[in-house]
């Protein structure tokens, strides 16, 4: 069961004064993304067909996802009551396809995978960490403290299967390493940008760099150092290094100079 409800959240604290129209679009696109778990958690079962335990855990994963899905979808209606969720999803699903049905992962092992999804885990939980900072509206502020609870219970379930998985498999640091960056990387490809597109416009083509831009220099605005900071130790941990000291901080800062200037230069271009 999930840790909360969609009845705890505050709704009757909504105030459209607080509003970001900027925020806005980000929170459609990230309802679409969410929603979308159950997809995700279906792949994990297969992966994992002959584990029980963690086939009960992922579907349970999958069904907090969609309730983050939810959570923002009707915070995004009450921000914006023209915004269409299910017509946006099926703009979604349709345009954004991935064969969620294979019996082995794409990352080459079950480590793999683990190492892969705790990564996708510190993306979020940095994501809405920063959300919730950022933002004045109460009722979304709540949501995102949630979302962000959740995202880090989420990177400690892959993270401790991780560690069953390692016991049988070995897989070495520099595949650990290469599968982590790997999955960063893609945080840029088309999932985000397809969801942005998908809940934000409907006349328009999609032009995938014009609508990656469009979302990572809002994203972008939202983080700051110490939500980079806190990332880094997590990734630095599923790849098998001490999550603190010199070498995550020197990352860190590395990692926060090019997300501020890859924000600069979004802001310029202004997509």
């Amino acid at each position: 069961m999930a840790r909360w409800m969609l009845d705890d959240i505050p709704w009757h604290r909504f105030d459209r004064d607080q509003l970001d129209p900027e925020v806005v679009r980000i929170v459609k696109s990230a309802s679409l993304v969410e929603y979308n778990g159950a997809a995700y958690a279906h792949h994990l079962s297969r992966i994992f067909h002959d584990d029980p335990e963690f086939q009960q855990n992922a579907r349970r994963w999958g069904e907090e996802e969609i309730q983050h899905g939810k959570a923002l979808a009707r915070w995004a209606v009450m921000a914006d009551p023209d915004f269409d969720f299910e017509a946006a999803f099926m703009r979604f699903q349709a345009g954004y396809q991935v064969d969620f049905d294979l019996d082995v992962s794409r990352r080459g092992s079950r480590s793999g995978e683990m190492i892969a999804r705790c990564m996708v885990e510190v993306g979020t939980s940095s994501h809405y960490t920063a959300l919730r900072d950022a933002v004045q509206e109460p009722v979304l502020k709540e949501i995102c403290r949630n979302i962000a609870a959740d995202e880090i219970r989420h990177y400690k379930l892959f993270y401790n299967n991780l560690t069953r998985c390692l016991e049988r498999e070995r897989i070495g640091f520099s595949t650990r390493l290469r599968v982590a960056v790997r999955r960063v990387l893609e945080s840029e490809d088309d999932e985000l940008a397809y969801a942005y597109y998908a809940a934000n416009e409907t006349e328009r083509p999609y032009d995938r760099r014009y609508f990656r831009r469009a979302y990572a220099r809002r994203a972008y605005a939202l983080c700051r150092e110490h939500h980079v900071a806190q990332g880094m130790a997590l990734i630095f941990k599923a790849v098998g290094l001490r999550p603190y000291g010199l070498l995550p901080r020197a990352a860190s800062c590395i990692a926060w100079r090019v997300m501020r200037y890859r924000a600069i230069r979004l802001a310029k271009v202004g997509a």
